[in-house]
């Protein structure tokens, strides 16, 4: 978040002014500098100008500072791109420039590769959930993905305007911390439909799991507290800031992988009534959902007639996201912020930003007007995939959170209601969760 604005503008030359060039320069100079950014493809009113000023071209004509402009900019098409690797400041970085441009990588190009998912769009390996895989992000290959390196190549390029342009200022924006919860089951036992229970409790007989079906009854009874039922000590986690909590909810049909309560339930729908009443609720599109994509409207709608209110934030299920088929469907659902970006097995920068930005679909290469809060760390992620022990994850949250701080962006968790049981796998969990919100709210205020 901008604290405040400057006088300062900036003068971009360009030989063409194409959608992709407005759209990363005004994310990098706008959203994350709080800079005015202009364009003109005159090189005498270039000259001429006495504002500080980018000559994005491929021609130096000695005057403003120079970058050679990769041609991914001035593209329509979406190709497969040579990525030569460029090492500036300790960092494995690509599409190189030249020896009189100011930085020896073009900052404009590796951006706009990156938050657009630019490789998500080509042909190649899915993993088990038809997702793109983790490791085949460039940012994991180049062992980025710790490192907000948008944001860090923005402050590259402030430095070397501010060097040639003493003018030059950028605005100071501020750390900000959010959590959200997916609601993928809202218990573990109760309320459920008897055939349901029934078919469980039976399933954990023939398994010899005697301990499940003893917390399995008691619950049913009333006579222990559900694992999953972590909603008031989520709450008063978060008593006195309510608007750094959000909720995203499940209500798509049952099936393999979507087995929330059924969204008609009086109990579950009483639930979703009483946290919109305190913090934001957003839907939870069903894994089910990218297969029928009419499904993701039924389900928000689902949500909208029981909290009462229009519904513009979502996070899919699974974190499955396809381009562009995907931010289509949610576009088409009335949806208007996202906050599937990010890592299903690993924590860290998916789209190498932790700033909200529009989504551009190189598909109709324009930029659209949905918003996408990329998250940086998930509970699952931590202890499921990466095997941590609560104190290791805690480690790597803390590393991850001072990482945003550093370039003063949005630091977004992931977690669940039952991860924050206290109980069985995830036994400790819970102080993690409680650390991470107490250093979170400590930083927004230093």
């Amino acid at each position: 978040m901008v604290k405040e604005k400057q006088n300062t503008a900036v003068l971009i030359f360009v030989p063409e002014i194409t959608p992709r060039i407005t759209f990363i320069l005004e994310f990098i100079f706008q959203t994350i500098l709080g800079i005015e950014v202009s364009y003109t493809s005159d090189s005498g009113e270039f000259v001429l100008s006495g504002l500080p000023k980018i000559n994005y071209s491929q021609n130096n004509i000695s005057s403003g500072l120079f970058l050679k402009a990769h041609t991914i900019l001035f593209e329509k098409g979406i190709a497969r791109q040579d990525l030569v690797e460029v090492n500036y400041q300790e960092q494995r970085l690509f599409f190189p420039s030249s020896e009189d441009s100011f930085l020896p990588f073009d900052p404009f190009a590796c951006s706009f590769y990156l938050l657009t998912r630019y490789e998500e769009y080509l042909p190649g390996p899915k993993d088990e959930h038809e997702r793109f895989p983790d490791s085949e992000n460039i940012l994991v290959r180049q062992g980025l993905n710790h490192t907000p390196i948008v944001d860090r190549m923005a402050y590259w390029i402030a430095d070397k305007l501010s060097e040639e342009f003493p003018v030059f200022k950028v605005a100071q924006r501020t750390f900000r911390f959010q959590t959200t919860i997916d609601i993928d089951n809202a218990w573990a036992y109760k309320n459920k439909n008897i055939g349901i229970w029934m078919g469980a409790a039976f399933k954990t007989v023939l398994c010899g799991h005697w301990k499940e079906l003893t917390n399995r009854v008691a619950v049913r009874f009333g006579l222990k507290k559900d694992p999953y039922d972590t909603y008031d000590s989520i709450l008063e986690t978060y008593k006195g800031c309510p608007d750094r909590l959000q909720f995203f909810i499940l209500l798509g049909d049952r099936n393999t992988y979507d087995k929330n309560i059924s969204y008609k339930n009086k109990v579950f729908r009483q639930l979703i009534v009483n946290l919109s009443a305190v913090c934001k609720v957003g839907i939870h599109p069903s894994y089910a959902s990218n297969t029928y994509p009419g499904m993701m409207k039924t389900e928000t709608e689902r949500l909208e007639e029981i909290i009462q209110k229009p519904v513009t934030q979502s996070r899919q299920h699974f974190l499955k996201l396809k381009f562009p088929e995907t931010y289509h469907t949610i576009l088409n659902s009335g949806i208007t912020d996202d906050y599937t970006m990010g890592f299903a097995g690993l924590v860290g920068f998916r789209a190498g930003t932790c700033t909200a930005f529009p989504f551009f679909d190189l598909s109709s290469n324009q930029r659209t007007e949905l918003m996408i809060h990329p998250f940086q760390v998930m509970d699952v992620a931590l202890k499921n995939y990466m095997c941590m022990s609560p104190k290791k994850a805690w480690q790597v949250i803390e590393e991850i959170m001072l990482e945003v701080k550093k370039v003063k962006g949005t630091f977004i968790g992931l977690w669940h209601n039952e991860s924050l049981s206290d109980s069985g796998s995830w036994q400790g969990w819970q102080k993690v969760f409680e650390q991470m919100t107490e250093t979170g709210l400590k930083l927004e205020h230093e």
